[in-house]
């Protein structure tokens, strides 16, 4: 698989640190990334990864945002932290750098 350079950034961190829970707001602090990117880079990159298999596209997702526990933040509003992480197919897959 290639991936364009921020894309590749966003993998490797999330690889380095998969056994944490990291946030994407950890990707944003550690890349320079907006959250903006970071966010759609795991949902339309990884999340919504297809490939072709017997023929046909199919999803196949390298990524998942795993929910945390609930906690409050400083207004007393609830927050779920979401935690990344690779699945299975996310932590075997080849990346090769794009052109």
């Amino acid at each position: 698989m290639k991936l364009k350079e921020n894309n590749r950034m966003v993998y490797d961190f999330v690889k380095e640190h998969e056994d944490e829970n990291i946030t994407a707001a950890d990707i944003v602090e550690a890349t320079g990334l907006t959250s903006r990117q970071v966010n759609g880079i795991i949902t339309m990159s990884f999340q919504r990864h297809k490939e072709e298999i017997d023929g046909e596209k199919v999803e196949v997702p390298l990524m998942k945002r795993v929910p945390g526990e609930p906690t409050t933040d400083e207004k007393g509003k609830a927050v779920v932290p979401k935690y990344i992480h690779l699945t299975e197919e996310g932590r075997n897959i080849e990346i090769e750098d794009a052109d």
